[in-house]
């Protein structure tokens, strides 16, 4: 539907895969479509995500937030890099995050919570450390390839990405509802993602983070450039990327 009206409205070509980010084999099948039909990738936008779910896993066992936000999203970028490289120079990965990484850090010894209390907003905010500490990884190896990395908080939008949080406890809707009036809507959301895809000013500006079409300084822990490559490191190994 959402391609239909694209469409009509651009009167331009768009074509769509089946994608889950919480199945690796779905995130290989689609990566093989794009590489048989695509010569290169000018613009990646790693946007789809899952916020404050119960406890529940992907299907290849991880955590529901962490496997969909960072591992399904690590894997795709990976395995289209080389038709990303082939648009370079200019070619961007833009991976969406949010403000919630701030209260984060990662839980290097059950990054799954498989014995860990797990709390959903916790896991939530790991996830999106996560892609920020992947897109300063993705700078520091592509440096000078031509392909760039970008990080962003987009705001918080009135989509179904909080759907999760109707199945908690009334204070917590309650709250939801209070922001409601300061939630964006779905196109001045997407505004920081297209600025980070687009914007000529910021082509050298790679592993850099923003906000409202702004460059912003994240958290420290996300600035940590040993973790960045821990968690390079286990994700290569938690997809078996190299084994592909």
């Amino acid at each position: 539907k959402v391609a239909a009206e694209i469409r009509d409205e651009t009167k331009g070509e768009v074509i769509c895969h089946k994608l889950d980010l919480a199945d690796l084999a779905s995130v290989r099948e689609c990566a093989e479509q794009l590489g048989n039909s695509l010569e290169k990738i000018d613009i990646l936008i790693n946007n789809a995500g899952i916020m404050a779910c119960p406890k529940m896993k992907t299907k290849d066992g991880f955590e529901m937030q962490f496997g969909t936000n960072h591992l399904g999203h690590f894997l795709l970028s990976n395995l289209l890099m080389p038709q990303l490289k082939k648009a370079a120079p200019g070619a961007r990965i833009v991976n969406v995050s949010s403000m919630a990484h701030e209260p984060g850090r990662m839980n290097w010894e059950d990054i799954n919570y498989d014995t860990a209390p797990y709390d959903r907003f916790t896991s939530y905010s790991q996830s999106k450390l996560a892609n920020i500490l992947f897109t300063k990884e993705l700078a520091r190896k592509g440096e000078g390839s031509g392909v760039h990395a970008y990080a962003l908080h987009p705001g918080g939008i009135a989509t179904d990405l909080g759907r999760h949080l109707e199945d908690m406890h009334g204070c917590m809707r309650c709250i939801w509802k209070c922001f409601a009036p300061f939630i964006k809507t779905p196109e001045s959301g997407a505004n920081t993602s297209i600025y980070c895809a687009v914007e000529e000013s910021i082509a050298d500006h790679n592993g850099r983070y923003y906000s409202d079409c702004r460059e912003k300084q994240p958290k420290p822990q996300a600035e940590n450039m040993e973790d960045a490559k821990k968690l390079w490191e286990m994700s290569e190994e938690m997809v078996k990327m190299n084994m592909a």
